[in-house]
């Protein structure tokens, strides 16, 4: 082979190689955070198209293969509304202030019942989709909100009943209606606190889901579904608010009926639990995350 071939191939293999390393793509590693680290908000943005998927996911599960579909969503409360307004509207005689029992208890439910479903699910969450977390990296505070966003749908649904409700008995919502959207947003934050804290913890200690129905049941017999809030002396109703939905529902009814009296100051008090629950659950799950591959 000639010298000058020679230099050909040489100078070509030089080439190759150059472009290679052109387009070698850079390797990201990815570690464990240390100590108390930052929410992540920002990456929880970034993967907001799986956020949807996600939600998009759970609301096809829940509905797949059943046979009335979103009826599903105002069957429960209907019936559950039935029942209260037998046993506590009818034999009981409590109390509605002014509104028919039906339509307060209904009023009540349907709150009560996006709280329920996103408490459960978003509490579950973890350890659902332990093959998704074990396997490829993600935010994981878009497995509970998705959880949690799934139950609007539900929520949508009874809603539109409500509605119907509402024109059935004669009750038109005046301005406060406005704040309902804080109302539901307020339903929403306080299932997602709560669901981060049981989320986390049914990672560690898998008989955390077993209490689960248990304190969902509790929950609803102390907060004031199937009974107003002005049952509890005026002096301890700030104290009552330490139960978030005690002023998410008795905000809902507010808004919606206009009949009843302003939650105030223990919508005040239900406020600030939330904001610390919540807080706080967003913190500890992201100190626990680090652990979830392992231990799930």
């Amino acid at each position: 082979m000639s010298d000058v071939s020679l230099t050909e191939a040489a100078s070509s293999r030089k080439l190759s190689a150059s472009s290679v390393d052109e387009f070698v793509l850079p390797h990201a590693r990815i570690e464990p955070s240390k100590g108390w680290v930052s929410l992540g908000l920002k990456d929880l943005w970034q993967y907001r198209e799986l956020l949807f998927f996600l939600t998009w996911r759970d609301i096809k599960v829940r509905y797949k293969q059943t046979a009335l579909g979103a009826a599903w969503a105002i069957i429960q409360p209907l019936f559950t509304m039935l029942v209260f307004t037998l046993f506590f509207g009818r034999l009981a005689k409590v109390p509605s202030d002014g509104i028919p029992y039906p339509l307060f208890s209904y009023a009540a439910l349907l709150p009560w019942q996006l709280f329920a479903y996103a408490l459960t699910e978003s509490s579950n969450s973890v350890v659902a989709n332990e093959r998704l977390i074990t396997k490829v990296y993600f935010p994981r505070l878009v497995v509970p909100l998705a959880s949690v966003l799934a139950g609007l749908v539900d929520f949508a649904v009874a809603f539109i009943f409500l509605l119907g409700m509402m024109a059935w008995y004669g009750v038109r919502p005046g301005w406060p209606l406005l704040t309902l959207p804080f109302f539901i947003l307020f339903a929403v934050a306080t299932a997602f606190g709560v669901g981060l804290w049981l989320s986390a913890l049914n990672v560690q200690y898998r008989d955390v889901r077993y209490t689960l129905n248990f304190i969902v049941q509790f929950w609803m017999f102390a907060s004031p579904v199937a009974y107003s809030s002005t049952l509890v002396p005026a002096r301890w109703r700030p104290l009552y608010g330490l139960n978030p939905m005690a002023g998410v529902i008795e905000g809902f009814r507010w808004a919606l009926l206009g009949k009843v009296q302003a939650p105030g100051a223990m919508l005040m008090v239900s406020a600030v639990v939330v904001a610390l629950v919540l807080v706080g659950g967003l913190y500890y799950y992201r100190r626990m995350e680090k652990t979830f591959a392992d231990v799930v």
